[in-house]
């Protein structure tokens, strides 16, 4: 029997999503690795994305619920720091950060949609701060100019990526469209804050 038939696609999930949790790797490298690590060739059929979120939460639930929790809500509000910071080029939070699968390892992902996206890049350079321009995905997939920035979260006592996907203004109107979900896929700053302050009224609730 071949090593492909001996594990389906819930193992290979599984041993990705650990890498995803564990040690931050993203999703298409995380399936590369739990693929090496099974020992499998590159022909397998692999768990789409979903299914991949799916084993996300899983493992979080079981290895580390309250840690994940905590980094997630430090994370949502550094993320909140920077939009507020960044208000004027309408940032959305996206990611595994506002779907709620982050982890102290896990990068913030902001979009910004501009009237001059290089404008965005004008303001960090006025304001001294440091970044690497890059490539990312945009609102539908296509690779957009991005610039990534290693900012202090001091609640986490250690650095985060933060990248900032550039778009027009006009990509604005197809970037709230719900996902294969059915979930908003992005959140501008008063979704945010609605999210971190029900975060407040839970724990005041237990």
């Amino acid at each position: 029997m071949q090593a492909g038939n001996l594990h389906s696609g819930a193992d290979i999930a599984a041993v990705a999503a650990r890498l995803v949790v564990d040690e931050g790797l993203d999703y298409a490298a995380a399936k590369r690795q739990a693929l090496r690590q099974l020992g499998l060739s590159g022909r397998v059929q692999l768990p789409d994305n979903a299914q991949l979120e799916a084993a996300i939460r899983e493992h979080i639930a079981v290895f580390c619920p309250e840690e994940q929790a905590l980094a997630l809500r430090n994370l949502r509000q550094l993320a909140l720091l920077w939009m507020e910071r960044l208000d004027e080029f309408r940032p959305h939070l996206a990611g595994a950060v506002w779907h709620g699968t982050a982890t102290a390892n896990s990068d913030i992902l902001l979009h910004l949609f501009c009237d001059d996206p290089k404008s965005a890049e004008w303001t960090l350079l006025d304001r001294g701060v440091a970044y690497q321009p890059g490539r990312a995905p945009g609102v539908r997939g296509e690779p957009m100019e991005s610039l990534s920035l290693r900012v202090r979260c001091e609640s986490l006592r250690d650095w985060v990526m933060l990248h900032l996907v550039l778009h027009d203004l006009d990509d604005l109107r197809g970037a709230l469209k719900p996902d294969t979900q059915g979930r908003k896929p992005r959140a501008d700053v008063a979704a945010l804050r609605r999210v971190l302050a029900q975060d407040e009224r839970t724990d005041g609730e237990q």
